[in-house]
């Protein structure tokens, strides 16, 4: 008799992209694109085309896996551009299998910055980076104030301008772990470092900066003490001279709320801090709380 035609079977493919926060990716970050083809057929393989503005950016060619009777596939990819990138996958008819296209998924690339007011994305993604480092940022999507001052002290203990402006390089270098503080007294458990030098006040909780904020010590002038001291006084409010929540830990030296806090040293002596930062830093402080002051 006559041998029967194979008829291929017909497959049907599917396409997921997998990102930061799920809502979309940073220029230059990778981003995930995962697929499906049912049903599984050895030897068979995907294409995968992404697009930005329709033109070609990426094509790759990727072998199909096996999975729970499923064929799987997984490519990582980047973009240096913003802009929508649009994915799509075929599958070229085989012997065995049909052709198969995928329904287009897309994925909005981001530029490496957050300017002050912005909402969205990167901004997510800068405080929640700033945040595993111990800066302390404002509400959440929201470049704020707070998230500003974050951004200030963080470009302070990286040797960065000390600017509040969110740019690619400081992106860059949150991406790469980057800004951590160094803490310089890991033994003495719960305790305040004063950097000098960085004109920051960090918090420190058995070796790990669990807060740091942005500071401004003593003008060449009236320079702040060096040293070893630990917190003997503090009074709530506001006092004559407008000290906000002062945390005194020597003389008449104290950590404090102040309402000017540039970001060099300009005080009369004292640490100021921000005056939306110092209640939490007055409620974190005790009575006793080693304070370490160097450069």
């Amino acid at each position: 008799g006559t041998t029967q035609p194979v008829v291929p079977a017909t497959g049907k493919l599917t396409l997921t992209v997998h990102s930061i926060d799920g809502a979309g990716a940073l220029a230059g970050e990778r981003f995930v694109v995962r697929g499906t083809l049912k049903p599984y057929v050895a030897g068979q393989r995907v294409t995968l085309r992404l697009y930005r503005h329709g033109r070609k950016i990426a094509a790759r060619r990727l072998a199909v896996r096996p999975r729970h009777g499923t064929g799987r596939f997984e490519a990582g990819f980047a973009s240096n551009a913003a802009g929508r990138v649009s994915v799509h996958a075929s599958h070229r008819r085989t012997d065995l299998l049909d052709t198969a296209v995928a329904r287009a998924v897309h994925v909005d690339v981001l530029s490496l910055q957050a300017p002050p007011g912005s909402r969205g994305l990167a901004v997510r993604v800068l405080q929640r980076r700033l945040t595993r480092l111990g800066y302390v940022v404002g509400r959440r999507g929201e470049f704020d104030a707070r998230t500003a001052r974050a951004v200030l002290a963080f470009r302070k203990v990286t040797g960065m301008p000390r600017t509040s402006v969110a740019s690619s390089d400081v992106f860059r270098r949150l991406a790469r772990g980057q800004g951590a503080f160094h803490v310089h007294y890991p033994a003495q458990g719960r305790h305040v470092e004063v950097d000098i030098s960085l004109q920051v006040v960090a918090l420190i909780d058995h070796g790990v900066a669990r807060h740091v904020y942005p500071a401004s010590s003593g003008a060449p002038a009236t320079p702040t003490v060096r040293g070893t001291f630990h917190v003997y006084s503090k009074t709530p409010g506001y006092n004559a001279k407008l000290m906000y929540f002062a945390s005194y830990f020597t003389g008449g030296y104290a950590i404090h709320g102040y309402s000017e806090v540039p970001a060099y040293n300009a005080s009369h002596g004292c640490l100021r801090v921000p005056v939306p930062d110092a209640v939490a830093i007055y409620d974190w402080v005790r009575l006793g709380t080693p304070v370490d002051v160097y450069e």
